[in-house]
């Protein structure tokens, strides 16, 4: 039986250099047994309580008021193997004006998610309406977003799905997502929906993983983790085999609108893309990363992209498995920020797997930019979810714009 632990991270601190460096001003770690604010009672799985806090690290986002984030768990315990019921928690950091970071941070708050009937949403697998999967209960969170009135964007695996969320958890809607995505048979079990079962659609476990919002905007930008079936992402095996990564453009404002879609393309068949956040308009950043955890890990990077002048792929029905069509041009890419270089201290047995989330804050007092890095424990007792806290200057990040979802 695992000991239930309140949400009380562990902090860590690290003196901040010079403002013009790219600087990790500290990080916090969640105990993997910390219970959240739901209420919840009795167990989801042996030895996992129902309320626990486990997996919170799958999508951060700013909420625009002082220094609370949202963060969003996934499907829960055990692979999709049991009815965990889907929620974000509401989470206060501390950095002050010269960016340290301060008290411990809180967890305030535990939203449930329910459809617009008010049933629960729940990370089982098999949760699926075989006449109409939109009307399916199961959902696998993997990204989070605040809108500029307050609606809550999530971005999810199993549809894939972005979803628009009331700020007390209920559904307000689905927005359109090209069939090109959409997992045509869906199944409870992950070899199911592979092919022969499904040639086209995402990859099991590569939905959606990242969503970004363009602030003052209704524009949403949703990454899936890997290429899609039709997309070069598999074998005559199964197993990965493609670089060719699709980035959707929705407008919330506009949901007739024809959305558009970019070529990102991975270093490697054997990583995934977990997370996009906007800097402006046009400019992102990604988490790209190999599946590796501790001394194994290799490559945990966050990269800059740009789409202005990159190719609309919306027609383009399917792509190679490596290398772009002719005539295409995929977003461009620079890398940022190395979470494996020694100077942040990250590397070696401590670095999870999986790093996942990404979120701005408020500025420092001197005009830096505060950027948050959140990694998903799996509902794993023994891990902790760890937050790191970057400072970056107008200089990393040139073209900037306002990341509070209300700025007009």
């Amino acid at each position: 039986m695992i000991k239930r632990t309140l949400c009380v991270p562990v902090l860590l601190f690290l003196a901040p250099a010079c403002p013009a460096d790219i600087t990790l001003l500290g990080s916090a770690s969640f105990p993997g047994n910390a219970t959240d604010q739901s209420g919840l009672s009795g167990e989801v799985a042996p030895g996992v309580p129902a309320n626990v806090l486990g997996s919170h690290g799958s999508g951060i986002a700013w909420t625009g008021a002082g220094q609370t984030f949202l963060m969003v768990a996934d499907r829960g315990p055990l692979d999709g193997a049991t009815p965990f019921r889907c929620r974000w928690h509401t989470i206060e950091f501390t950095v002050d004006d010269a960016g340290t970071v301060g008290a411990a941070p809180r967890c305030i708050a535990t939203t449930l998610l329910s459809d617009e009937r008010g049933r629960p949403f729940i990370g089982d697998a098999a949760a699926i309406d075989s006449g109409d999967d939109a009307k399916a209960l199961r959902l696998d969170p993997e990204a989070i977003r605040v809108g500029p009135d307050g609606t809550v964007y999530v971005a999810e695996e199993y549809g894939p799905s972005v979803l628009a969320f009331a700020p007390e958890g209920r559904l307000l809607r689905r927005l359109p997502i090209p069939d090109k995505f959409l997992c045509k048979h869906p199944a409870a079990g992950k070899a199911a929906e592979l092919p022969p079962a499904n040639t086209s659609g995402r990859v099991p476990n590569h939905g959606f993983e990242g969503l970004a919002t363009v602030p003052g905007s209704g524009r949403l930008y949703g990454i899936v983790q890997g290429p899609l079936i039709q997309d070069g992402a598999l074998d005559g095996r199964n197993k990965p085999a493609g670089t060719n990564v699709r980035i959707l453009e929705l407008n919330a404002d506009e949901p007739g609108a024809t959305p558009r879609e970019f070529l990102y393309q991975l270093d490697s068949p054997r990583h995934c893309v977990n997370e996009i956040l906007a800097v402006n308009s046009h400019e992102f950043l990604v988490i790209e990363r190999d599946e590796a955890a501790g001394a194994e890990a290799k490559s945990k990077r966050i990269v800059r992209i740009d789409i202005a002048g990159a190719s609309d792929i919306a027609a383009v029905p399917s792509l190679p498995a490596k290398g772009a069509p002719e005539g295409v041009r995929p977003v461009s890419k620079t890398a940022l920020i190395d979470l494996l270089d020694s100077r942040f201290g990250r590397g070696g047995p401590r670095m999870p797997a999986k790093i996942e989330g990404l979120a701005f804050g408020p500025d420092l007092k001197d005009g830096r930019h505060v950027l948050m890095v959140t990694s998903d424990n799996d509902v794993k007792p023994q891990e902790p979810t760890w937050v790191w806290v970057f400072a970056l200057d107008d200089k990393d990040l040139p073209g900037f714009a306002s990341q509070r979802p209300n700025a007009k």
